[in-house]
């Protein structure tokens, strides 16, 4: 098709692509990213996501995908420069609107957003409605770690009436002088009204030689940690109402509740619970989540055998 300029001197040509054409003469770099499913259940993907690790992601991505350095920095934003910088250790990506920027930019699924201590995605990749965490207002924020809600998880524990932990061992949480809570709690007689409940692993169970075995660690080393925890948790016995319970089913679920707020973990075979990514729950009147941990706490406990 062709148009003469109003002065008659210059002729414009140009051509309609047919749409089936199109991808052939996109330009690579503005083709979007999109990593198999299954590459998004890699141990090692997942590692990288919960270590926060975009170095590693974008590695993952080109060994997955076969993009090239600028393909990446146009999917999420970036120059080509700075995903290199990223990619060889120069430089390092700690601003959250950053990691929400590679997330949408490779189309990371909701599991793996979840990882990266991220919200899930406003739409699928199917382009069906998303998971909105506004619709299950009990889930009000995910941290990609233990270590990213520490701040909060003490700050509740220390205006806490009731704090109930379900762990494996408990020493990073509650049983040495620099964990986690100890510091949170009373050490005098005025600290009486708090009541404090503590379920471990049973440290004679066949579920702790199954725990040890995941994490490779030897049964008996795991089991001294179980005892050590109980050793140092009778020592505040005397400045808060403290029990403590053995347990004897293989650990799933890392539990905190501060009276009506909870930071949930998981246990897996690939890493500890701490490692896990925690999801602050709140209660609400209707929702499922705080009543169903809190019920299983119960009916921990109440089939557990108490130590301390």
């Amino acid at each position: 098709m062709s148009v003469r300029s109003p002065g008659g001197n210059l002729t414009v040509r140009w051509f309609s692509i047919p749409p089936w054409t199109r991808e052939l003469v996109m330009p690579t770099a503005l083709q979007p990213i999109e990593l198999p499913d299954w590459a998004w259940e890699r141990a090692e993907v997942r590692q990288a996501l919960r270590a926060r690790d975009m170095a590693a992601v974008f590695r993952h991505t080109q060994q997955y995908t076969g993009a090239s350095q600028s393909r990446i920095a146009t999917a999420v934003g970036m120059t080509q420069a700075r995903v290199n910088e990223i990619i060889n250790g120069r430089r390092e990506v700690s601003r959250l609107d950053v990691y929400e920027r590679i997330a949408d930019g490779l189309h990371m699924p909701d599991d793996a957003r979840h990882l990266l201590g991220l919200a899930a995605s406003r739409e699928k990749r199917s382009g069906g409605a998303a998971f909105d965490l506004t619709a299950f207002p009990e889930v009000v924020r995910v941290y990609a770690a233990q270590n990213s809600a520490a701040e909060e998880i003490q700050q509740q524990a220390r205006e806490a009436e009731e704090l109930d932990v379900l762990a494996v061992r408990g020493l990073g949480l509650i049983g040495l002088n620099d964990s986690l809570l100890r510091a949170c709690l009373p050490r005098d007689q005025g600290g009486k009204g708090l009541r404090v409940r503590i379920a471990l692993l049973d440290p004679d169970s066949e579920a702790l030689a199954r725990r040890a075995a995941e994490i490779g660690e030897a049964a008996e080393s795991l089991a001294s940690g179980v005892r050590l925890a109980e050793a140092r948790l009778r020592e505040l016995a005397d400045s808060c109402d403290i029990g403590v319970w053995r347990y004897s089913m293989l650990p799933t679920w890392r539990l905190i509740r501060t009276d009506s707020t909870m930071f949930v973990g998981a246990f897996d075979a690939g890493w500890e619970g701490h490692e896990s990514a925690t999801y602050k729950v709140m209660e609400t009147p209707h929702g499922p989540l705080y009543r169903g941990f809190r019920r299983m706490f119960e009916a921990v406990i109440d089939g557990a055998k108490r130590s301390v």
